[in-house]
C-alpha cells in the first residue's frame, strides 16, 4: 500500500525554488544593476533598460534576467512546439474548411448551431442504440466543426478588437457631448444669474435716483446703507444660485 501510494504523482507539481528569489528587495537590486550598466538612462523605463550579463550578477539576482528570446522564433511548451509569430495554424490536412475568410459573426452562429445540431443528433444515435456503429461519422462532424469554429473565433479577433476601440471611442465622444451640454447649459444659468443681478441694480439705482433730499443726505451721511444693501444683494444671490442649480 506504501508502495502505490508513492507511486502517485501530484497532479499540481511544486514550483520551482528560484521563485523565492523574486523579492522586492531582489527586484530593486536587479534594477540598480541594470541602471548602471546603462550609458544613458534618461527618459528609459525601467523595462528598456539593458540587461546585465549573467556572469556578473550574484546568484540570487541571476533568475530576475529574462531569457533571451528563441533564435529561431519558435519554442516548445507542454511538449508541443509553438511560433512566436502571430500567424494563425492552418486546419490539419483532414479537415474541410466550412467558411469563407474572412469570417463574420453569421458565420460564427451559423458554425454553433451546427454544433448543437450535431451534438443532438449524436445524443440520439447513442440514445437509440448505444453499441451502434454509426455515430463515427457524427463524431467527425463535430470534430471537424469545433476546428472551424475554433480557428473563425481566432480569426475574427481582429474585427473585435477593432469594435470594440470603435464603441470606447463613440463613447468617449459621447460622454464629452454630454459634459459639454452641461457646461453650456450651465453658462446659460449663469448668464440669466448675471441679467438678474444686473437688472436690480438697474432698479435699485433708479430707486434711489427717484428719492429726494432726504434720500441725497442719508446717502451722503456715510456708506453704511449702501454696504448693507450689497450684503444683502450678494445673499440674494447666493440664495438663488443654491435654489436654481441646486448645490
Amino acid at each position: 500500500m506504501a508502495e502505490q501510494q508513492q507511486s502517485i504523482s501530484v497532479a499540481f507539481p511544486a514550483p520551482p525554488p528560484f521563485y523565492k528569489d523574486f523579492t522586492e528587495e531582489n527586484v530593486a537590486s536587479y534594477t540598480e544593476l541594470q541602471a548602471a550598466a546603462s550609458t544613458d538612462t534618461t527618459n528609459i523605463q525601467s523595462s528598456q533598460l539593458p540587461h546585465p550579463s549573467i556572469l556578473d550578477l550574484p546568484p540570487e539576482l541571476r533568475y530576475l534576467r529574462p531569457p533571451s528570446p528563441p533564435p529561431n522564433g519558435k519554442y516548445r511548451s507542454f511538449g508541443e512546439s509553438l511560433s512566436l509569430s502571430a500567424s494563425l495554424p492552418p486546419l490539419p490536412p483532414e479537415t474541410p474548411s466550412l467558411y469563407p475568410s474572412p469570417p463574420t459573426s453569421q458565420h460564427l452562429v451559423r458554425l454553433t448551431r451546427s454544433l448543437l445540431l450535431n451534438f443532438l443528433e449524436l445524443l440520439h444515435i447513442l440514445a437509440t442504440d448505444p453499441s451502434a456503429t454509426e455515430y463515427g461519422p457524427k463524431w467527425d462532424d463535430l470534430r471537424d466543426l469545433l476546428r472551424n469554429a475554433h480557428r473563425a473565433v481566432n480569426e475574427y479577433r481582429p474585427h473585435q478588437a477593432r469594435e470594440a476601440l470603435i464603441l470606447l471611442m463613440e463613447e468617449q465622444v459621447e460622454r464629452g457631448k454630454r459634459e459639454k451640454r452641461g457646461i453650456e447649459e450651465l453658462k446659460a444659468k449663469v448668464d440669466e444669474v448675471l441679467a438678474g443681478m444686473e437688472e436690480g441694480l438697474k432698479r435699485e439705482g433708479e430707486a434711489d435716483g427717484v428719492g429726494g433730499g432726504a434720500d441725497a443726505e442719508a446717502r451722503r451721511s456715510g456708506h453704511q446703507s449702501t454696504d448693507y444693501k450689497k450684503i444683502e444683494a450678494e445673499k440674494r444671490t447666493w440664495e438663488f444660485l443654491r435654489e436654481d442649480l441646486g448645490s
